[in-house]
């Protein structure tokens, strides 16, 4: 599946949803799928600024691809960390490079989350792109 038919299904899932409360939930049960995030991963290295709760990104390369392990330890933010990863893990360091966040105008989540979490996921997904061209 492409980066953009990954953000037409996510906000095709929200579509699904008649009001925020609803889609809270659902961004908070996607969190709660991400893999376990080793402890030994959690430092200064990993941990993102700029968060207000704690989050951490690890990405590696793996044959041409990136893969990228993250968690926090807040449940809103661990389920914004799956939501991006559902759309750039995985993926050439080009392809993550080369694919604008639409999903997050179509969802008006900067208009929903308050503006510390609009800036952590802000954070997350720079970090995502900075990875990506230190790779390409």
């Amino acid at each position: 599946m492409s980066p953009q038919e990954a953000q037409q299904e996510l906000i095709e899932e929200f579509d699904m949803f008649d009001n925020w409360m609803d889609r809270y939930q659902y961004i908070i049960d996607l969190g709660k799928l991400l893999p376990a995030f080793p402890d030994e991963w959690k430092n200064d290295d990993t941990r993102l600024d700029g968060c207000q709760s704690n989050v951490w990104v690890y990405g590696e390369k793996q044959g041409a691809q990136l893969h990228f392990h993250a968690i926090s330890d807040a449940a809103i933010v661990s389920g914004l960390i799956a939501m991006l990863l559902r759309i750039y893990n995985d993926r050439a360091p080009q392809e993550i490079i080369d694919t604008p966040p639409d999903f997050l105008a179509a969802l008006d989540l900067d208009k929903h989350l308050s503006p510390t979490r609009s800036n952590g996921l802000h954070a997350m997904l720079e970090r995502i792109k900075t990875t990506a061209h230190a790779h390409a």
